[in-house]
């Protein structure tokens, strides 16, 4: 039987864990402390699942702040790269729309970007059903900064070839009795056109593009970014979003969405 168009996507990465691994960017410093501040407590020593961990990259981030880690990855081939990278890290196959752990299991439910592959309707409740009290549900991740001219002009460029995610969450949570607050991190790294190139190969819509059409655009966009970087190398802008959703204290009735 045919998977779904949206489960099928979500698991296209498989066929490029290992480049992901590779290329992907991790997190600043200061988006785990923006979360550490809007949940009222230090990572350290907190229980968190990592949703939709991938090839582990917040996972390793997370025990870097002393988290005890729990990572969940619907995928064989991500959850291979995971468990190569992180051996020790307890690994769970599953997906946020049915957490397959009991009630008040975690102080924190993660997701490092993988929200947008779940339906909220079933995977807001699954997360505050695994959540103790006074547990938050943490979602982020990467934008790129179209403020940046070079990365607004690669983004005309792809445009008309790709379709992304809705960038703002917040939303889609006013169904639920939740508290909502969000951050902003921008950050950048320094690395070569060629890796900046990779990167882009690992989004969702170019790995299931047909493989010519694929080396096409991303060809010509490397020959652009050449032109504009004759030494090679680039400085990748990000936008790092992050929400943080906890359940209210309130009646429902009360709950109001709030934005910092």
């Amino acid at each position: 039987m045919a998977l779904p168009a949206n489960q099928a996507r979500a698991l296209s990465f498989d066929t490029v864990a290992a480049q992901y691994a590779a290329t992907r960017p991790g997190y600043p410093p200061a988006l785990f402390e923006a979360v550490e501040e809007l949940a009222g407590r230090p990572l350290a020593g907190t229980d968190v699942l990592d949703c939709g961990a991938g090839t582990g990259i917040a996972t390793r981030l997370l025990r870097e702040r002393g988290a005890r880690v729990v990572a969940m990855e619907p995928g064989a081939g991500m959850a291979a790269e995971l468990r190569r990278a992180e051996p020790e890290v307890p690994l769970v196959r599953g997906e946020g729309n049915r957490l397959p752990f009991a009630t008040g299991s975690f102080d924190v439910v993660a997701y490092a970007p993988a929200w947008h592959w779940t339906d909220p309707a079933r995977s807001v409740p699954e997360a505050l059903r695994v959540l103790r009290p006074h547990g938050v549900l943490a979602l982020w991740w990467n934008q790129a900064d179209i403020r940046v001219p070079w990365v607004a002009a690669e983004e005309d460029r792809l445009a008309p070839f790709t379709r992304g995610f809705p960038t703002t969450v917040a939303e889609l949570f006013a169904p639920f009795p939740v508290r909502v607050a969000t951050r902003e991190v921008t950050w950048s790294r320094r690395i070569t056109v060629e890796e900046h190139i990779r990167n882009l190969a690992t989004h969702s819509h170019f790995v299931v593009m047909d493989p010519a059409e694929r080396a096409r655009l991303l060809g010509a966009n490397g020959t652009a970014l050449a032109r504009l970087f004759p030494d090679g190398e680039l400085d990748e802008p990000y936008r790092c979003g992050l929400t943080v959703v906890r359940a209210a204290a309130t009646p429902r009735s009360k709950v109001t969405l709030t934005s910092r």
